[in-house]
C-alpha cells in the first residue's frame, strides 16, 4: 500500500488495490512522504475513504492527540467489554471528545442531566468513561467533569453490537428518569441514588421499556397479579400513575403484567425508606 496523502503522523490515505483507504496507526506516517510504502505492521485500522469522508475531514481538523486518545479509549473499552465496537465509533467518539476537550479548556462545563441514570443503567460503560477521564488527565493534562464519563458511556453503549441508536438510548434513559421522578413524587420520598432497591427498580424499568419496544411480554398469571393488587394496593396505585404518565407524556402503554412487577419493586423500595 502506497501513501497518496499524509493526514498526520498517525493517519494516511493509501491505495489498497483499487480502493483509497484511511490507514490509522501509531507513527504510521513517521518519516514518510507521498508515494512511500506503508509498513503494514503499523496499521491498526483501515477505512474506505468513500464511506468515511467525514472521518478524513475530522482527522485533518482536530489536534493529533485527540485522535490518539480516542483510539486508546476505544481499545480499552473493547478489552473491558470483550467485544468489537462498531467502526463508526472512531468518528463519533473522536468528534465528541475533541469538542468536549476544547470546551473544557475554555471553561465551558456541560452538565449531563441523565448522569445518575446512565451510571446505574450502563454501569460497565460508565466505568469505562471514568477510566477515560483519568486517562485524558494523564495524557493531556485536562480535567474533565464526571458528567463527561456519562457522555462517553452512551457513545460506547450505542456502538456495541445491537447497542442501538444514540438518540433512542438518550430518549429511553430520559423516560426512565421520568418514571423514577413520578414514583418519588407519588410516594413523597427521597431516595439515595446508590440504594440497591433504587438501582434494581431503575434496571427493571429500562428492561421493561426494551420489552415494550420489541413487543415482548414479561408474563405473570392473573392470580398472582390479583394478589399483588390486593396486598400492595398503595404501590400498585403508584405503578398505575407511572403507566398514566407514560401514556400521556410518551405515548407508551404499559401491559398489566409489567405493572405487577413494577409494583413489587416499588414495594421493596418503600421498605428501605
Amino acid at each position: 500500500m502506497r501513501i497518496t496523502k499524509i493526514l498526520n503522523n498517525n493517519a494516511v490515505i493509501v491505495m489498497d488495490g483499487d480502493q483509497e483507504k484511511i490507514a490509522i496507526g501509531a507513527g504510521v506516517a513517521f518519516e514518510k512522504k507521498k508515494k512511500d510504502i506503508v509498513n503494514p505492521d503499523r496499521i491498526e485500522k483501515l477505512f474506505v475513504v468513500k464511506e468515511n469522508e467525514k472521518l478524513q475531514e475530522l482527522i485533518v481538523r482536530i489536534p493529533e492527540e485527540h485522535l490518539i486518545i480516542s483510539e486508546e479509549i476505544i481499545d480499552f473499552a473493547e478489552k473491558q467489554l470483550n467485544t468489537k465496537l462498531n467502526e463508526h465509533i472512531l468518528l463519533a467518539l473522536t468528534d465528541h471528545l475533541s469538542f468536549a476537550i476544547e470546551r473544557e479548556q475554555k471553561g465551558i462545563h456541560l452538565k449531563n442531566k441523565l448522569l445518575h441514570e446512565i451510571k446505574i443503567m450502563y454501569r460497565q460503560e460508565f466505568d469505562i468513561g471514568v477510566w477515560a477521564l483519568h486517562h485524558m488527565k494523564e495524557k493531556l493534562n485536562v480535567d474533565m467533569p464526571i458528567d463527561e464519563a456519562a457522555f462517553i458511556a452512551l457513545h460506547i453503549h450505542t456502538m456495541k453490537i445491537q447497542g442501538g441508536d444514540l438518540h433512542e438510548t438518550v430518549r429511553q434513559t430520559a423516560i426512565v428518569k421520568d418514571m423514577m421522578e413520578t414514583i418519588k413524587i407519588d410516594l413523597d420520598i427521597t431516595i439515595a441514588t446508590d440504594d440497591l432497591a433504587y438501582e434494581r427498580l431503575m434496571t427493571h424499568l429500562r428492561f421493561a421499556l426494551n420489552r415494550i419496544y420489541h413487543y415482548e411480554v414479561h408474563s405473570m398469571d392473573e392470580e398472582m397479579l390479583f394478589m399483588i393488587k390486593r396486598k400492595f394496593k398503595r404501590s400498585y396505585q403508584c405503578s398505575e400513575r407511572v403507566a398514566k404518565m407514560l401514556s400521556t407524556s410518551h405515548g407508551i402503554q404499559l401491559p398489566s403484567e409489567e405493572l405487577g412487577y413494577i409494583t413489587l419493586h416499588i414495594e421493596r423500595l418503600k421498605k428501605y425508606q
